[in-house]
This record gives structure tokens, sequence and C-alpha cells, in this order.
């Protein structure tokens, strides 16, 4: 590769995009880039590592000093900027596989994948490397806390990356994780999703078989204990593969576990030996699990129960993630990334485990690629029956999905009330806070689940 100092990145302001475009700056290059939507936390996050952003697509952007581009997965071949680039003859790579060359080679990488989980879970591990004094480097869909950012440019051997199986450009469909190189790996579990690029859970399963297969033969892998679909793809790996779980027969068990204090606590034993007690600073026998597949790996990486107890007790978590927005009048609102049937329902038993005896309502907006669609209409009314309160929203953008694929979040209020939840569907954000400010009581919790920014009625509910 020719000497590079000028990258530009097109579509630099996605979640991922962004944290390499600090990435790159904290490396010592120049960067750049463009979005045709420049909005927080990302533009804010560009805005304090000095990165500019030109607004919209335009192939005057493209100027004859830019050594290398990196096109996002938001724009295709026909974008202005991408022509530009073609036409130039410029040298272009997907943000994977410069994530790759740039901070993979020479080091140890970690990668954290699966249908759910593993955004905390990524977070969770690049957090006890980190207190623990590894001096790690990371990239993470969310928004750690504890950093204040959601990357840091590596200073010791090990760089952690969420290994996400969404594709990487559109010169690229592959999976984004098949780029990453992974000498150890946390698996959280197979389930169907992205149904925009993948037709069944079959293809999922041969993207994860795919990414299977890449891990060192001298690396590992952890895997959720007693997932089948996550069995149906281990046949493809060359590495170690353990088990992880509360269920006898798994090689890393949780016993003992209890919520108290604020903290979810447990004991983690190696096929029979006690390995360590463990507090974790965070709500949800789910988000225990996770804890339990990271301190595993860092075990095998050789740091002590001790190093790995006193950062899970130290984590603050990560913004969408359960994070407590506000509390008025003795209403706590919540916010959450939820928006897969399962997620939905492991978060609302996090919830009413963490605040007993309250009343709690779940809010959704279905707004992903997913959610939108008609494929889990059966599966939402299960996932809400935690719940004390049910409200769903009308669909974000329903004209970009066919009327015949399209959810009918009216279907799912429906079965919802003849389960005997208390649920409505109401279309409008300011609809659903002028409902919620006349039947909220104090002593109540609301959970609001979207994958965006649901026209931001967690503040609009605070506020009523």
């Amino acid at each position: 590769m020719k000497d590079i100092k000028n990258i530009y990145l097109i579509a630099i302001c996605g979640t991922g995009m962004a944290a390499l475009a600090g990435l790159l700056k904290g490396a010592g290059y120049n960067v750049s880039g463009s979005d045709a939507n420049i909005y927080p936390p990302m533009s804010v996050l560009l805005d304090n590592a000095g990165i500019p952003v030109l607004p919209g697509y335009h192939k005057a952007n493209i100027t004859d000093d830019i050594d290398l581009v990196i096109v996002g997965n938001a724009v295709s071949k026909s974008n202005e900027e991408v022509q530009a680039v073609l036409d130039a003859g410029l040298e272009y790579m997907s943000f994977p596989e410069a994530l790759s060359r740039f901070f993979l080679e020479g080091r140890k990488s970690l990668v954290v994948t699966g249908t759910h989980g593993k955004t905390t879970t990524t977070a969770l591990l690049s957090w006890v490397l980190y207190a623990s004094e590894r001096k790690p480097g990371f990239m993470v869909g969310g928004w750690l806390k504890n950093f204040d950012n959601n990357h840091l440019v590596p200073e010791g051997d090990y760089f952690v990356t969420e290994g996400d199986e969404y594709d990487s450009a559109f010169f690229d469909k592959g999976p984004k994780f098949l780029h990453y190189r992974p000498d150890a790996s946390i698996l959280t579990g197979i389930e169907f999703d992205h149904a925009d690029i993948f037709a069944d859970l079959d293809q999922i399963k041969d993207a994860f078989r795919k990414y299977v297969r890449l891990i060192r033969p001298e690396g590992v892998i952890l895997v959720k204990h007693a997932d089948a679909n996550i069995q149906d793809v281990l046949q493809e790996a060359v590495c170690k593969v353990e088990t992880y779980g509360y269920l006898d027969g798994a090689d890393w068990q949780i016993e003992n576990y209890r919520f108290e204090g604020g903290f979810g606590t447990f004991t983690l034993s190696h096929r029979g030996q006690k390995q360590g007690d463990f507090q974790l600073a965070m709500i949800g026998r789910h988000n225990v699990e996770n804890a339990a597949a990271v301190a595993a790996l860092c075990l095998g990486l050789g740091l002590t129960a001790d190093e790995i107890n006193s950062a899970f007790k130290s984590f603050q978590g990560i913004k969408r993630r359960q994070e407590v927005v506000g509390v008025e009048k003795g209403v706590t609102v919540l916010d959450d990334f939820a928006h897969h049937p399962t997620a939905i329902r492991l978060t609302l038993e996090a919830v009413k485990e963490a605040y007993p005896g309250q009343r709690v309502w779940a809010v959704f907006e279905p707004r992903s690629a997913t959610s939108r669609r008609k494929v889990f209409e059966q599966d939402f009314p299960g996932s809400f029956l935690a719940a004390d309160k049910v409200v769903i929203a009308g669909l974000f953008a329903p004209e970009k999905i066919s009327q015949e694929d399209r959810l009918d979040p009216e279907q799912v209020v429906a079965h919802l009330i003849e389960k005997g939840t208390d649920a409505h569907f109401i279309e409008d954000v300011d609809a659903i806070v002028s409902f919620m400010a006349e039947n909220l009581k104090s002593g109540d919790v609301v959970l609001v689940m979207s994958s965006g920014g649901f026209g931001g009625i967690h503040q609009k509910i605070l506020g009523r």
C-alpha cells in the first residue's frame, strides 16, 4: 500500500464509520468525510475529534489529495461521490476491511458476535481489559459511558471488535465479521434478524458457519449453552469450543445468581471448579450470562478473577441499553434499543426484576428493518407479556416496506388484549405522550424501546 496520509469516509456518520474515523484520527491520519444525515451522537463524536464532515454527497468533495476512500454500506454504487472515486481511480475499501488493515494486523483480535447482546458484551470485555491495564483498542456499536466514546486506539496487544453479520459495502455483500481475523470469540446466540438482507435463518447460519471457520486453530470460541442454532454451525470450528450458561452441562456454569443492591451477583465455575464470585453493575439475567462469557474469555487470557470483578463492579453501561433517562414525580423513564422479540422479552424481564412491585409500561416503536416487517407479527405479542401496560406506536416510515410485508401493529395489540394484557395502539408520538400523562402514576416505570430516536418521546414524557 502506498504511503497514506489523507483518508476520506463516505457516509461517515454511521455508528461504525464514525468510530473508525475516530480511530484513524487518533492513529495520526488526516481524516474527513461526508454524510447526508449529520446528527448526534455521531456528529458530536466527529466534531470533538476535529474531523470535518461535509453535508451531502457531491463529486467536488473527492479531491486530488485523497489517498484512500472508505465507503460505508449506507451508499450504493450510484452515489455521486462513489462515482467520482471510481472515475478518479482512487483506492477504496469497506469499513470492516479498513478496520482489519489498520488496527487488527499484528494484534490479538477478540470478536464478539451473535444476534443479541453483542454491543453490551463487547463493551464489557473492552472495559475489563482496559481497567486491568491491558491497554486494548476497541470498536463498539454503542456509546460506552466509562469512556464517553465508542472506540479507543490500542496501545497494547488486544483489539476488541463488535462483529456484525450485516453486509460490508455495495462491492462486498459479505458480513462485516468475515474481515476481523478472530483469535478468540464470544458467540451470544443465533436467531433470525436483518430481514432486509437475509431471506431466512438458514442464510444467517451460513454466514456464521463462514465466521466460525475463521477462528485460528489455537484460539477459542465461547458460545451460549443450549442454543440449537449455534450447535448447527459449530461443526465448522477448528478451534476449541466452550459453552457458558446457567444449566448443568455448560463448561462455564453460572451459579447462585441473584439481583440485589443494583448488582447481579453470581458464582462462575469451570467444569465443576469454582473460578470466582462476581458482581455486575447491570440488571438482568441475560447480562449476567454475557458477563460470564467475558469472565471466561478473560480468565483464559490470564486475567485474575479479582481484576475481572473489580471491572464488572465499575462498569457504567452503555447509552440506550436499559438507560435511566430521568425520574419525574416518581415516574422512571428508561431507554432501550430493543427491537427483536427476544430482546424485548429479556429486557422487560430484567426491568421487572430490577423494579419489583412497580408497574412497568412497555412503549415500543417498530422502527428497524426487521421489526417493521410481518416476519415477527406472531412473536411480538408473547414478548410483551411481562409488562403491565403496553403501548405500540405506528411504524416508522411504513412506505418503505411493501403492504404485504408490513407489520400490522394493531394486530399485535389485538393479540395482546386476547392474552389479557392492557395494550394500546397509538400511532402518533404526541398522542402517546398525552395518553401516558393521563394514566401514569408515581412508582411507574416506563421502558421505551426503539432502534431510533422515537420523536424524542423520552423527554416529552418526563416533561409532561
